[in-house]
């Protein structure tokens, strides 16, 4: 008997105060779904950049014929022998792990593996592209030591740091993270007080049925019950739709551009978020309609 009369009282508190349920229903879907985003993508942020943390390069570009760098302007091109000691001298830094050696022909055979390199193949060559040579550090934050130390070495035209553009990088998904998680913060928020609004006009509406409970004995916790059940209801769709929706930006976008990451998204990471994100949604859910009982529950 009690459990029928607290469920019937969570139908009548529901169907009282539908268009309240539908509007914290879409707030908790759209509030968990931005955290979730805001969860993926650091995720992946967090994953690629442990992936190329042991792969960040120098690219050191040799002179060649009629190049175009003003540091060869004026200065011979170097010769295998001074290649060779130019390689040695490079492997003997002490903050150096690995040096390869990439001719034209190697450096144009990588250039056409590279999907976005395929409009360019009409117009360059083997010719067009420098010898170099590939520097793997011990520890990638101690690349401007060697860039420091190969500065001004004859036959270097260019020294790239790849940890450069790839701060860039990560730099911009760490933004467009943080902004991610801002939305849903703000939306958390809207869903904490549409939640505790709706309970407050649950309990004003009922406060006759409460004060009679009350009356003759029953708990606090029995009367508060189906207001909270209210909440934890709304909750927990709002977070089945979010994960509907984080489902549905996994597959459009983050297994979209997967071809670009070096690391995809995985699904287990994805069960982790949606499990993560309705719990937070369903304890919002919980501790908004305790808070609000609290005091506005008054017979």
């Amino acid at each position: 008997m009690r459990a029928n009369f607290i469920f019937s009282e969570v139908w009548i508190g529901l169907r009282r105060n539908l268009t309240m349920t539908i509007a914290v229903i879409v707030t908790v879907a759209v509030g968990m779904a931005l955290l979730g985003i805001g969860l993926m993508i650091n995720s992946q942020v967090s994953t690629m950049t442990n992936y190329w943390t042991d792969k960040v390069e120098l690219s050191v570009f040799l002179c060649q014929k009629d190049s175009a760098f003003e540091t060869c302007k004026g200065k011979p091109t170097l010769n295998q022998t001074q290649k060779t000691q130019l390689q040695q001298t490079i492997e003997g830094l002490p903050e150096v792990a690995q040096v390869e050696y990439e001719d034209q022909k190697a450096a144009y055979e990588n250039f056409k593996e590279q999907p976005n390199n395929k409009v360019f193949l009409t117009v360059i060559q083997a010719s067009d592209l420098p010898d170099s040579f590939r520097v793997k550090l011990k520890d990638p934050d101690n690349s401007q030591a060697v860039m420091n130390a190969l500065k001004g070495q004859a036959g270097i035209a260019n020294i790239v740091n790849q940890r450069e553009i790839l701060d860039t990088y990560f730099g911009f998904l760490g933004k467009l993270q943080w902004m991610a998680l801002g939305v849903a913060i703000i939306m958390v928020i809207a869903a904490t007080l549409l939640i505790a609004n709706t309970v407050r006009l649950s309990a004003y509406n009922r406060r006759r049925e409460t004060g009679i409970m009350r009356l003759v004995g029953a708990s606090n916790l029995y009367i508060q019950l189906p207001f909270v059940m209210e909440g934890v209801i709304a909750g927990l769709i709002g977070g089945v739709c979010a994960a509907v929706l984080l489902i549905i930006t996994k597959i459009l976008i983050f297994d979209g551009i997967q071809s670009y990451m070096a690391q995809p998204l995985g699904w287990d990471t994805l069960a982790g978020v949606i499990t993560f994100t309705m719990v937070v949604g369903v304890v919002i859910c919980i501790l908004a309609s305790f808070v609000t009982l609290r005091r506005y529950l008054r017979v």
